[in-house]
């Protein structure tokens, strides 16, 4: 349909995640009207955070240095660490304000369909973490899907050798949400993960 420099820049806009075709398109002929400016600022930063963010040599969040800010606070609590799948989870769960510990991020989900097993993940490194005897409980905040509960598994019978205290978040119904439209799974796990009203 298209072709030369829009079709090239509608191809690599389609490879981001989350960007269909239509997306794609729309993004492409936004940049063709947009300022000069607009343009040249957007390509700076992507230039810019391509040459400057990193990851966290600790826990693998994002970074642009070699340590990320959350590491390196002193008010964080040293005992409880969080294991995520990825770093927009610990933007997720900072966002609620009712985690202080610390984060491991593993970067991905067991997925054997994918060609992700253990060794592709950032597991290793969690258990040298765990060596450090500060740390007490280990959160499992992995996905509520296949691929997250087959990492949490995973997690949990690798972890429990050591003594910790393991857990899992919660999951279940939405607030707001109505058990008519609930999944089997979801309502399953609502049962499952009950707690007594005082």
């Amino acid at each position: 349909m298209y072709e030369g420099v829009i079709a090239d820049l509608i191809e690599e806009l389609g490879r981001l995640p989350g960007i269909g075709p239509k997306s794609a398109q729309r993004i492409a002929f936004y940049l063709l009207q947009a300022d000069d400016e607009d343009v040249k600022r957007l390509a700076a930063t992507l230039l810019e955070v391509q040459e400057k963010v990193r990851f966290c040599d600790q826990c693998g969040n994002v970074s642009e240095e070699e340590t990320c800010r959350i590491c390196r606070d002193p008010r964080r609590d040293p005992r409880l660490l969080c294991v995520v799948e990825e770093p927009r989870d610990v933007v997720a769960i900072e966002r609620t304000g009712e985690f202080r510990g610390r984060y491991h991020v593993l970067g991905g989900a067991i997925s054997p369909i994918d060609g992700i097993g253990p060794e592709q993940l950032r597991i290793r490194e969690l258990m040298l973490r765990l060596s450090d005897a500060m740390i007490e409980e280990v959160i499992i905040a992995t996905d509520p899907n296949l691929e997250g509960e087959a990492t949490a598994t995973y997690l949990a019978r690798s972890l429990s050798p050591l003594g910790l205290v393991v857990t899992r978040l919660a999951s279940g119904l939405p607030v707001g949400g109505d058990l008519e439209y609930a999944d089997e799974v979801t309502l399953g796990r609502a049962f499952a993960g009950r707690r007594r009203l005082d």
